[in-house]
């Protein structure tokens, strides 16, 4: 039997686009002579597999795309609704290197492959913290070397996201947040959608708290920048953020509404 346990499955169209576009980047993306990327737990509909192979194969052309789910059901759902894109019904490419089986956190691939990158997102979220290193230890057990797990959690329009990556080893490399930057109030927004390894740990004594206190101030500080735009506003808070902060996201990322800081940063007290 796969390991683990049906969640709720929510998704929704490009909800996730923006780990994805934050994938295109994975430099084990582009050099793998197996380009086979895993989307763990996809939920209740294939739209979102379907559109990380879309956004993978603009970087990577011959990307492959496997969604596993827990839940039969899902996988019988998701089969229907790729023949619907064989068929020509759907925006997708016909084409398109996706498929659907059934599967966990053991990801169990057929002829002995591995994945290069296995996204989970929303997943774990559903979990109990003390669950968290067991299933990353499971999915990295499977990666490619120098391969990655994307693991994180977004809100329901994708506007808020977060996400941890874990490198082969199982131990986790780096923590990006992720936000619409359009009618933003306070960063500290991301709190709330946290991957599970952070979310109990916003609290007074805990680095990563310390991190949302400090993106906070930064933002308040440099509201006069609005009149040019939030974007001009994060990339200046980042800029300040970065002087007390290891911040590894290039200026590029920061335009895009992103933040990646070292593991090693906000690593559990």
């Amino acid at each position: 039997m796969p390991i683990g346990s049906i969640t709720r499955g929510t998704t929704g169209t490009n909800r996730l686009r923006r780990v994805d576009r934050w994938m295109q980047t994975l430099p084990i993306l582009r050099r793998t002579p197996d380009p086979l990327v895993v989307d763990l737990g996809y939920g209740a509909s294939a739209v979102t597999t379907l559109e990380l192979h879309a956004r993978l194969a603009r970087v990577r052309p011959d990307v492959e795309i496997l969604g596993l789910e827990i839940s039969p059901e899902r996988v019988r759902i998701a089969t229907e609704q790729l023949s619907a894109v064989r068929a020509g019904a759907t925006t997708f490419a016909t084409d398109a290197a996706v498929s659907f089986a059934l599967g966990g956190f053991d990801v169990t691939l057929p002829a002995g492959r591995s994945p290069a990158v296995i996204r989970a997102f929303n997943v774990l979220r559903q979990y109990d913290e003390s669950e968290v290193a067991d299933a990353w230890s499971h999915m990295t057990s499977r990666l490619q070397p120098d391969g990655a797990l994307v693991e994180g959690t977004c809100d329901e329009m994708g506007r808020v996201a977060s996400w941890v990556t874990v490198g082969q080893d199982g131990r986790p490399q780096r923590l990006t947040l992720s936000l619409r930057l359009a009618e933003l109030e306070l960063p500290s927004i991301v709190a709330e959608r946290l991957p599970k390894s952070l979310i109990h740990r916003n609290v007074t004594g805990e680095p990563v708290h310390e991190l949302m206190t400090a993106l906070d101030r930064a933002w308040l500080h440099n509201a006069p920048l609005s009149v040019y735009g939030p974007r001009q506003r994060w990339i200046a808070t980042v800029t300040q953020i970065a002087r007390t902060w290891p911040v590894e996201s290039a200026r590029s990322r920061s335009r895009l509404g992103e933040l990646t800081v070292p593991w090693s940063a906000v690593a559990p007290a």
